[in-house]
């Protein structure tokens, strides 16, 4: 920085803005000193710097805070209502597969929609915006599902539509738009699925709210129609919880690796779980992290040197009212961002590895609905591995042993396979705590290999049980309620070859982490990364077969999680809420 001695004023916008982007308390102190050194800066520069190095504290993350960064629980508020003839409405959106069949109130829509399909044939296959001059909001956008009764039909039909037919809404520019989706004999909840669909189209991104006010919202509220004051009440808190924790899962998970490194995401948190009954506790201290989570420590030592990029081990707490009759233990896979370490992830494919801490956001998003429900008996207890793949000349290398939390000793075989570093350390913890719980079921939840979108496709879930969780048919029950929700699961099975893959090759380790090929491009290669964290965490001492079974199940949101570009879709909170928390209210 030799240059301020020629020209400060010249060069203070750029000192400025440079500090503010280095964002760490060692860039600011060095800075300090080198203005010191020139007589021509004097005092006032210097005091500017003391000033710049209390605003990028490790506590602050960065730059300052917003306590508005957490304050938005959904993308507009949800209103429920039985009447389509409110003054307040300027645009219907109906979803439906047949407007034939509306009847009562809605046949002043079907008779629109007739008139319109007079000139317009292929009205069924689009978005269409019809004049409605009968009622007050003036026009409607229907939204054909297409078929829905069909073997290949599920009720994603009903999402997909009314996202389509919002985003139509939205281009005609409404803003109070009332959506309108009939109940459907096929199908138990089309109506609450249509208002996630449509609240995912109004989803307004962290850094939008934060830094363009004016683009902060898009609509002012969403109407959500029944054709009882109870349903239509029922609905709109149900889907308006639910969606809380998804916005929770999008900001953490969809936000830009500084926007969301890990003390940010702390921050976050606090001011989201402040006042509330989720418990929170932080392990930020780096060397206890090298203690207590060595594996994830490994992960974490490039980035260790740089204060803003530090990993953070977020612990959260659930205990509802009641005695407990069941206890979930999660852990998210929470990579700020992931360069693939020393076995960088060259041609171009690094763009976008700021999603791969949609795990870990999946699970914040999980206690949000759990803040937002409170259900009682159950206690959720939650770990956010929360850390950052950098490469540099403290990375991680390939060949290094690693002796994990459980004493099990670990052959690195690829840097690229992070993930399961990070979480399992943490799924250690969690079996010590599983085995003082009250019928316990463990989690891990991460997008965590390629392999998993190559074998079932980018919109699906996978989850695979332990013995104990097979006995439970865990991953039958998710499939199940995932397939009635519009969050879906593939179920994938450990066998024997997922635990002879990460057998020690030598003498020198007891396990090994990955091959060095893409998972993509290797044989079940979403299945053994379980059956190492089974084996690394010690978890596998505790099957069937076992005196103190543990039930486990691993999720590989790898394909869910949203699509980049685009919004990220917090898969799998609505199953999980479904499955667990749904049948507690």
């Amino acid at each position: 920085m030799h240059v301020l001695r020629s020209n400060v004023s010249a060069q203070w916008k750029l000192f400025s803005q440079w500090i503010l982007s280095a964002a760490t308390v060692g860039s600011a102190s060095r800075l300090k000193g080198r203005v010191s050194e020139s007589s021509q800066v004097g005092e006032s520069l210097s005091a500017d710097c003391d000033w710049l190095m209390s605003a990028v504290t490790p506590g602050q993350g960065g730059v300052a805070f917003s306590s508005n960064m957490a304050a938005t629980s959904t993308p507009c508020p949800t209103v429920p209502t039985t009447e389509l003839t409110g003054s307040q409405w300027d645009g219907i959106v109906l979803v439906t597969d047949d407007p034939s069949k509306l009847d009562g109130s809605l046949e002043v829509l079907k008779e629109a929609i007739q008139t319109y399909k007079e000139v317009d044939s292929g009205a069924d296959g689009l978005a269409v915006v019809i004049p409605l001059p009968s009622l007050p909001a003036k026009r409607l956008i229907y939204a054909c599902t297409g078929p829905v009764t069909r073997d290949i039909d599920d009720v994603r039909r009903f999402y997909d539509a009314a996202e389509k037919g919002v985003k139509r809404a939205l281009k005609a520019g409404c803003k109070s738009p009332l959506l309108v989706c009939p109940a459907h004999f096929a199908y138990e909840h089309p109506r609450g699925v249509a208002v996630w669909g449509a609240l995912h189209a109004l989803y307004v991104p962290m850094e939008i709210r934060q830094d363009v006010p004016d683009r902060a919202t898009k609509v002012r509220q969403l109407g959500v129609w029944a054709a009882t004051e109870e349903a239509a009440n029922k609905i709109a808190k149900r889907t308006e919880a639910l969606e809380s924790g998804r916005i929770v899962a999008r900001d953490i998970g969809g936000s830009d690796p500084e926007c969301m490194a890990a003390q940010r995401v702390v921050e976050y948190l606090e001011e989201k779980f402040k006042d509330t009954p989720i418990k929170m506790r932080v392990t930020s201290n780096q060397d206890e992290l090298v203690e207590k989570y060595p594996l994830l420590a490994a992960v974490n030592r490039c980035a260790r040197a740089v204060p803003r990029h530090q990993g953070r081990v977020i612990h959260l707490e659930y205990t509802g009212e009641g005695e407990v009759d069941k206890t979930l233990l999660l852990v998210g896979k929470g990579i700020t961002y992931d360069t693939g370490g020393a076995d960088i992830k060259a041609g171009g494919v690094m763009a976008g590895m700021h999603r791969d801490k949609c795990g870990a956001a999946a699970v914040a998003g999980f206690f949000q609905v759990l803040n937002a429900f409170r259900p009682k008996k159950l206690r959720v207890l939650g770990m956010l591995a929360m850390v950052r793949n950098s490469v540099g000349a403290d990375s991680y290398v390939a060949d290094e042993l690693i002796t994990s939390r459980a004493g099990v000793r670990v052959r690195v075989g690829n840097t690229d396979a992070e993930g399961r570093m990070a979480m399992t350390d943490p799924l250690c913890e969690m079996k010590e705590r599983a085995l003082k719980e009250t019928n316990p079921e463990l989690f891990t939840i991460a997008t965590l290999t390629g392999h998993a979108i190559r074998a079932m496709g980018p919109n699906y879930s996978i989850i695979l049980d332990n013995g104990p969780a097979r006995k439970l048919q865990t991953a039958q029950q998710m499939q199940q309620v995932g397939h009635e929700f519009a969050d879906p699961f593939e179920i994938s099975t450990l066998r024997r070859e997922d635990f002879d893959f990460v057998r020690a090759p030598s003498e020198y380790e007891d396990v090994l982490q990955c091959n060095n090929q893409p998972s993509s491009a290797t044989p079940r290669g979403h299945q053994f990364p379980a059956a190492f964290m089974m084996r690394s965490s010690g978890l596998d001492k505790h099957g069937c077969d076992s005196a103190n079974p543990l039930p486990y199940s691993h999720m590989d949101i790898a394909g869910s999680s949203g699509p980049f570009p685009g919004i990220p879709t917090g898969a799998p909170i609505i199953a999980m809420a479904a499955k667990y928390i749904y049948p507690r209210l």
